[in-house]
Parts: C-alpha cells; sequence; structure tokens
C-alpha cells in the first residue's frame, strides 16, 4: 500500500502534534490496524466507513472512526480523532485528506474532500 498526504492534512497534523504527540505513531499503527486489515485482508473491525456521496470506482472516500490516541490516556478507540482519506483501489494508494479532533470540530469538512475529488 502507498501512502501519501495532501498539504492541508499536513497542516491539521502539525496543528494537532501541539495537543497530542502521539498522533504520527498512532497514525501508522492505524495504517496497519484498520486501513491495511480492511482494503488489503477484507476484515472489517468496524472502525472505518464510506463517506456517503464520495465513492466511485475510482477512489472511496473513508473516515477512520476508531482511532486510538496514546496521548488521551484511557480513551482506547473511542478518542475523538478522525482521520479521512481517499482509498485507490486500482492502485492500492491512500492519500490522507484530513484529521481533526472532535473536541475541536464536530463534523468532517465535506466541501474540502469534494474539492479534492474535483482536482483528481
Amino acid at each position: 500500500m502507498n501512502y501519501s498526504k495532501t498539504k492541508e492534512f499536513e497542516k491539521d497534523l502539525k496543528r494537532l502534534l501541539k495537543k497530542f504527540s502521539t498522533l504520527e505513531e498512532d497514525l501508522e499503527t492505524a495504517k496497519k490496524n484498520s486501513i491495511e486489515l480492511l482494503h488489503i485482508h477484507g476484515i472489517d473491525n468496524r472502525g472505518i466507513e464510506q463517506v456517503p456521496k464520495h465513492c466511485s470506482e475510482i477512489v472511496q472516500v473513508c473516515k477512520i472512526k476508531k482511532f486510538s490516541c496514546k496521548a488521551l490516556k484511557g480513551k482506547g478507540c473511542q478518542s475523538g480523532v478522525r482521520v479521512i482519506y481517499a482509498f485507490f483501489p486500482n492502485e492500492q494508494k491512500i492519500e490522507f485528506i484530513e484529521i481533526y479532533y472532535k473536541g475541536d470540530k464536530v463534523n468532517m469538512d465535506y466541501d474540502r474532500a469534494k474539492l479534492y475529488l474535483n482536482n483528481l
């Protein structure tokens, strides 16, 4: 699986790293325990859902809802951190679009996802 990040995702991550110092390590864990489990091995642990109206045969926009953040002790996979990414099944490629904390922002930025898809 090939991974990349949008510039906006990099900005989100940099901002959140000030609050949650373990996010980069947590993201690596999520790649193995959620993303690759679902998209490579076909095992659905119900931690990822597709974003409605943002999927096609070429790309699927997905949200990681169960994201463990070590900096949020005692929360486990219900940390409130959400990761939005695009999965390209034919290329086995993941591009991270957005990361946010639900304590700061309730929902994902649907306009950012639409803009991302329009620029493909």
